[in-house]
């Protein structure tokens, strides 16, 4: 049964019986979209504002209208406002409060709006702002990762591809790909919050109001760049909900491979970092584990954004123009992908400097694995060997590395020139970790010289314009 003593409906008069209860409850969306409240009063205080400028309000209305929002606003913040799940959203609960504080001027908020083009709106001030927040965040972790990388533009570290050593870098020139990974999700949310930052507001229901509304000055006085073109488009469109979910998809993306090498690497098989006890746990029957539990639970919450992506392009695949209830759906993983977001943001920004690197075992390993084998053949180039010949004579030299169990710069020079007379005492240059890496000595290289001017140049990047 429904509750006798519950709020009217704003929307009541064309029925004749109560919603039932479990339905009331089903389809309310206050429990979750209350924490849209501030873009909810700021868009009607822009809504009134422009109401009274087109005559459509008195002043006297307006002004009541905004005083009372503002009444309301402060009262949600101190926790003295009573959210109702009969009153179904935020929106209604904020207008029938109003309605009550100030009488008619209330009621009279609606005019030349719908809750379609409302809530709309909401999310789109709400998301501008959140990606903002969010940018400032990768932001921050780009800082520690340039600071980091500064003081370990020399440390050697294997680099790898398929996960077996390949080449020398430094653990800096590492720190700089990550770098570069964050300052594309930096570039691709702002570029996502320019079509977040446009307005539906006036596109009422699906087709727009008989009254005179302005609604570019609603745009300017929201802050968006303008109105949206197409009121049925306006009220249906989440597009830019589902661009930002996939842009949060990849950064966690990134956030994940950051966090399974953290984890890699902090492993005893490795054993190339350590990381501050602040970010691990130990085991409840093992008490020589040391956990690394914040990566790997980004790790894991990368699946949850993922899959919040894939059920926003569900939840809009299959639906007609224009606005329909599915949509109440859209806010909740919106919400969560944003909060789990920031968090995983935060807490690496804050890891990234406790990493503690174990740079002899970092170096030995770079030792292992016949890491300047490519040295080797470019230096046999070098002396007018054509490549793909060079490509063999290592090649060969590389086996017997292995029958004998010996790097390359383990062996004598005698032995080197058994597969090459090209080769000369000056090989042993080429040869060492530390000759391999200032070899690399151009833009993008991992020479630790050109990682100090990669860094360098990633620091004005960040400057405000």
């Amino acid at each position: 049964m429904s509750d006798s003593h519950a709020p009217a409906k704003l929307w009541s008069g064309r029925f004749n019986e109560p919603t039932d209860a479990f339905v009331e409850a089903f389809t309310a969306s206050v429990e979750f979209d209350q924490r849209l409240y501030r873009y909810d009063i700021q868009g009607s205080i822009a809504h009134a504002t422009m109401l009274a400028g087109q005559g459509i309000l008195s002043d006297a209305e307006r002004d009541a209208i905004v005083q009372g929002l503002e009444q309301i606003r402060k009262r949600i913040e101190s926790g003295d406002f009573t959210w109702s799940v009969a009153l179904e959203d935020v929106h209604m609960n904020i207008e029938s409060a109003l309605t009550e504080a100030i009488g008619n001027a209330g009621k009279k908020l609606h005019t030349g709006r719908s809750r379609n083009d409302q809530v709309a709106t909401d999310i789109r001030l709400w998301l501008r702002d959140e990606i903002e927040a969010i940018r400032s965040a990768i932001l921050r972790l780009q800082s520690a990762l340039l600071e980091k990388a500064e003081l370990e533009a020399e440390t050697v570290l294997p680099g790898f591809t398929h996960l077996q050593t390949a080449q020398p870098v430094t653990f800096g020139h590492h720190l700089m790909a990550w770098f570069e990974m964050l300052e594309r999700d930096r570039e691709r949310l702002a570029d996502c919050n320019s079509r977040v930052n446009v307005m539906p507001l006036g596109a009422a229901a699906l087709a727009g109001t008989t009254y005179p509304i302005d609604r570019h000055r609603t745009a300017q006085l929201l802050g968006f760049s303008r109105p949206a073109e197409n009121s049925l488009d306006a009220v249906s469109d989440r597009d830019f909900a589902i661009e930002f979910s996939a842009s949060a998809s990849i950064l966690m993306m990134h956030l994940s491979r950051f966090s399974e090498e953290l984890i890699i690497w902090s492993s005893a098989q490795f054993g190339f970092i350590e990381l501050s006890d602040s970010f691990c746990t130990g085991s409840s029957i093992m008490p020589q584990k040391k956990n690394p539990d914040v990566p790997e639970l980004i790790r894991g919450k990368t699946g949850r954004i993922f899959g919040h992506l894939i059920g926003l392009l569900t939840l809009m695949k299959s639906q007609p123009l224009a606005y329909n209830k599915d949509n109440q759906e859209d806010k909740e993983p919106l919400f969560d992908t944003v909060d789990n977001l920031k968090g995983s943001l935060k807490v690496f920004a804050d890891m990234v400097p406790a990493i503690n690197c174990r740079k002899e075992a970092m170096r030995q390993a770079a030792q292992q694995g016949f890491a300047t084998a490519t040295d080797l053949a470019d230096y046999l180039v070098g002396k007018g060997t054509p490549f793909r010949d060079a490509h063999e004579v290592v090649g060969k030299a590389v086996a017997f590395g292995i029958a004998e169990g010996r790097d390359l710069s383990e062996m004598s020079l005698q032995e080197l020139q058994t597969f090459s007379q090209e080769i000369n005492a000056d090989v042993f240059e080429t040869l060492t970790l530390e000759g391999s890496l200032a070899a690399r000595d151009h833009i993008g290289g991992t020479a630790p010289n050109q990682v100090r001017a990669a860094i360098a140049r990633a620091r004005e990047r960040l400057e405000p314009a």
